[in-house]
């Protein structure tokens, strides 16, 4: 399986999947600790992929999103973006709204 093949697949099975440096518990980095935080407030389940500990990954889902960075937040399949995005959508409503029927 390819890697592009291997990211697809995580997105596919994850209603809300985020690509972070570290894991939600023990962040590795101030932005991913941002995105993880944020989606934590949001009150549901999410999947976490930790880059570090997979450079095939870490590289693939820049490739595959065309986005350079990390973290990288994708709901029902779509890429959301980073902590910045992920945070503003929060604090105006527009990340539960996406979220709601996930409840």
């Amino acid at each position: 399986m390819s890697i592009v093949d291997k990211i697809k697949q995580q997105i596919e099975a994850n209603p809300i999947i985020i690509y972070m440096k570290g894991t939600p518990d023990a962040p590795q980095c101030g932005f991913s600790a941002r995105a993880a935080s944020t989606l934590k407030a949001c009150g549901l389940p999410f999947a976490a992929v930790d880059v570090l500990s997979d450079p095939e990954i870490r590289q693939g889902i820049k490739e595959y999103s065309s986005w350079p960075t990390i973290p990288q937040v994708y709901i029902k399949q779509q890429f959301i973006g980073g902590s910045d995005i992920v945070a503003e959508m929060y604090e105006n409503g527009e990340l539960q709204q996406l979220m709601k029927d996930l409840a």
